[in-house]
């Protein structure tokens, strides 16, 4: 169990690539707090985690709020004394058309898929660098890199994860703390299964490999950036998307 003794943060973590993220640094044996806005799916997957034998600190945040934020990770290093790993999963999409995007659909992708990720870095940088040590994995998309029609504002937010990992990264390596972002293309999801079949089939035309990923794959990337073995990467993007971008 790579990450015996460790305490990671999850935010969105109660469904698709998040959920899975939370079990598998829970099965590498982290200490999970556990941080999302609905607290009925809050409660039931933590009861699960704590059936299974996980230590795991429910808290209803949203990461938009800096002082929600703030108390996320007060009560995670008031509990467990320490926080390890940061994993900023949260994120929404309004799509549109540039032409017709409202400034609201524009607003909240920008403020929940990248302020969000300031927001929760900046709290957790304090107890890691006192620390001296810690692990940030940022979800960013292909997309990023791609661009997509009808996205510029998730594309967007997304992209500026990726400069905002490797300016932080640069900032923080001399205090033992990795930042990396993990690059997903399309993961079979609640989203992805609710688009039209036909739509679906036109995307997975584009994959090389042919399928759409599993949330259990991205989940094992995160662990992996998380633990030991991924001490000396820092500032990287690692794509994970079935050859869809090369």
């Amino acid at each position: 169990m790579t990450l015996r003794g460790k305490v990671a943060v999850v935010t969105g973590g109660t469904r698709g690539i998040g959920r899975a993220v939370v079990v598998a640094l829970a099965r590498e044996g982290a200490t999970i707090t556990l941080c999302a806005r609905d607290p009925i799916l809050l409660e039931k997957f933590s009861a699960e985690l704590e059936s299974s034998g996980t230590q795991v600190l429910a808290l209803k945040a949203n990461v938009t709020q800096p002082p929600e934020v703030e108390e996320m990770i007060e009560r995670c290093v008031a509990r467990y004394g320490q926080v390890d790993i940061l994993v900023n999963n949260a994120g929404i999409t309004r799509d549109n058309l540039v032409l017709r995007m409202k400034d609201e659909e524009w607003d909240a992708v920008l403020d929940v898929n990248l302020k969000g990720v300031f927001y929760c870095t900046r709290a957790v940088l304090r107890p890691m660098i006192k620390q001296r040590g810690g692990r940030i994995i940022n979800l960013t998309s292909v997309v990023a890199v791609m661009g997509n029609a009808g996205q510029a504002n998730y594309v967007a937010a997304k992209a500026g994860i990726i400069g905002f990992t490797k300016a932080t990264a640069r900032e923080v390596a001399s205090r033992g703390i990795t930042v990396n972002a993990v690059a997903p293309g399309f993961i079979e999801t609640d989203m992805t299964r609710a688009l039209d079949p036909e739509l679906q089939e036109r995307m997975r035309s584009h994959i090389p490999l042919g399928r759409f990923g599993k949330p259990e794959e991205v989940a094992e990337l995160v662990a992996f950036l998380a633990s030991e073995k991924a001490a000396y990467m820092t500032g990287q993007v690692v794509h994970l998307n079935g050859g869809l971008w090369m």
